[in-house]
């Protein structure tokens, strides 16, 4: 994977080609029609491009849409409500919204393998959510109605309701805990589903960082959830979803995958087999950007089982489904079905490789040791700096990450003692092996020449410190020169 790889022209010409002329001047007549009724926005929209295009974006979770994909959500669609479902809605005038929606279901279908797809959702959150509620009605409310003899809730007298919501209350639900990798949304108490739910959580081996799936499977059988959560937010390495099924089997729960951050993997065909999840879980969450490459919302795939339940998602917990931004999912899921998805789609994997291979032989540490997937996730324990210390002294250099907590984190999930990297971003603009290797240098650099700083009382701190004279500068001038190989959106002049 050096810099002249032909491949990743072919990755490139996707996204990343020479925009035409017409499509600059578009960009460049939409934002003088906003400045003329609020030229602040026009200039913070300008300014965002600027800053994107001069930092070294290693956010996991962040990544560039095409032009394609940002140009269908500014559109008219934006005007529709559309509650209810494709053929289905609760307002007249829905026939071009039920068009793009079913058009981004059928190709979330044919992109994952999935029986069914529900598109609505407008977060990664609000997929999670919802696919709770479905499960819950699915399992729960369900069979509860059908011993009692009616249809729907509204036949319930108040005595039975009030048992109805006890136990859809009562539910049980193992997660991946916030420390080891899991997402907020997996039953992390300040959280809406460590509220909803009776929650326990797993976490990984304490020498290695990985998942244990033994230690997993007696957790499960002790705790006997509901539903059983796998994926991850901060977890640099593949999930045997076949072993989570059947763990899930074993002990009478649904099996729910949250692959919001590796959904560019499974579609491009990096993770199959065991690795990808879509044919072990019972139902399957997601967002649409992060490694996919699309715009920001979400989505579920489930079985034919789950799929009346999940269809009721829009009114049982969202709200009005985003009309323009189910119209930019079903162009970004068109594009992820492109052969030159799959090119990316390794090539992102690669690049952690050589990301990760380039601060181990720096003598950085890594959770885990490595990863297998597009995170790394670097543990700044070793340069005497909490997450947070690194994550601001590496902007400061224009190096954009995200502190992150690590197992049994002494500091916390604010301070934290790791920082979260991915690929996915810089790999569209074209980087590849030398340059993730350059990039470890960097960030290396900039921490072995940071300290820890103090507080007004003389205090070490948590969240104070000291950058070096002149390493922001020459961090940022070393970035400038590896990013200029690779031009964001290239063609569009937005002076």
């Amino acid at each position: 994977m050096g810099m002249g790889r032909p491949e990743r022209a072919v990755t490139r010409i996707d996204l990343m080609a020479d925009l035409s002329s017409l499509t600059s001047s578009a960009y460049q007549q939409a934002l003088e029609v906003i400045a003329s009724v609020e030229p602040r926005v026009a200039e913070a929209t300008r300014k965002e491009l600027a800053d994107q295009r001069a930092s070294l974006k290693l956010i996991a979770s962040e990544n560039y849409a095409s032009p394609a994909v940002l140009m269908t959500m500014g559109t008219w669609f934006s005007d529709k409500y559309a509650e209810g479902t494709v053929g289905h809605r609760f307002y007249a005038g829905c026939q071009n919204v039920d068009t793009v929606e079913a058009l981004a279901a059928e190709h979330a279908r044919e992109l994952f393998g999935a029986e069914y797809a529900y598109v609505q959702p407008h977060s990664g959150i609000d997929a999670n959510l919802t696919a709770y509620w479905a499960i819950l009605a699915h399992r729960v409310e369900g069979p509860w109605l059908q011993n009692a003899g009616v249809k729907n809730m509204n036949e319930l007298t108040e005595a039975d309701w009030e048992k109805l919501r006890g136990e859809l209350g009562n539910q049980r639900l193992l997660g991946m805990s916030l420390d080891a990798g899991g997402h907020l949304t997996h039953g992390f108490r300040p959280n809406i589903s460590g509220k909803m739910f009776h929650q326990n959580q797993y976490g990984t081996d304490p020498e290695t960082g990985l998942l244990d799936y033994d230690a997993l499977r007696a957790k499960a059988k002790e705790f006997k959830p509901l539903i059983l959560v796998a994926g991850y937010s901060a977890y640099p390495r593949r999930v045997n979803f076949a072993k989570m099924r059947e763990i899930a089997d074993e002990v009478g729960a649904t099996l729910m995958v949250d692959m919001a951050h590796f959904a560019g993997l499974v579609a491009g065909k990096v993770f199959q087999g065991d690795e990808d999840p879509v044919p072990h879980a019972h139902v399957v969450t997601s967002t649409s950007h992060k490694s996919l490459r699309g715009p920001r919302g979400g989505f579920i795939l489930a079985t034919e089982e789950y799929a009346p339940s999940v269809d009721r998602g829009c009114p049982m917990v969202l709200g009005g489904p985003l009309s323009h931004v189910m119209a930019a999912k079903a162009v970004a899921f068109a594009e992820a079905r492109q052969d030159s998805f799959k090119t990316y789609a390794q090539d992102v994997a690669d690049n952690a490789q050589s990301l990760a291979d380039g601060f181990l032989k720096r003598g950085a540490k890594l959770v885990t040791g490595g990863t297998d997937n597009h995170i790394v996730l670097l543990d700044v324990t070793s340069f005497g700096l909490t997450g947070r210390q690194a994550e601001s002294a590496l902007l400061d250099a224009g190096v954009v990450t995200n502190r992150n907590s690590v197992p049994s984190d002494p500091n916390g999930a604010w301070y934290t003692s790791g920082v979260r990297l991915g690929t996915p971003a810089l790999t569209t603009r074209g980087f590849g092996s030398d340059e993730f290797d350059k990039v470890a240098e960097l960030i290396v650099d900039v921490l072995k020449n940071t300290e820890q700083g103090t507080t007004k009382a003389g205090e070490p701190s948590k969240a104070s410190y000291v950058l070096g004279d002149g390493v922001a500068d020459k961090t940022r001038a070393a970035s400038a020169e590896l990013l200029a190989k690779y031009p964001l959106y290239p063609g569009l002049d937005l002076a």
